[in-house]
């Protein structure tokens, strides 16, 4: 996966778990649970979206580096080379 499918990834996801959203306020390095306002059920069902539409298995610990789209995207690209 490229960093330009890893990008579309996650706005996809961030799309599904927050239908509505306006993604195109959000900057790569933005922290997007404050931008878009996600609670920590809706940060969760991120994850797991994400996880199951990637295929990258992501553990508690990984979550730190997920907050930002640059952040997703770095994590993605790396755990799928």
């Amino acid at each position: 996966m490229n960093r330009t499918e890893a990008m579309d990834v996650v706005k996809d996801s961030l799309a599904q778990v927050v239908p509505g959203a306006d993604l195109a306020v959000l900057h790569p390095d933005d922290a997007f649970r404050d931008t878009l306002e996600l609670d920590s059920l809706d940060f969760l069902n991120f994850i797991e979206t994400l996880s199951r539409r990637t295929g990258v298995r992501i553990d508690d610990e990984d979550t730190p580096r997920l907050t930002t789209l640059s952040g997703c995207a770095a994590f993605l690209v790396s755990r799928t080379e």
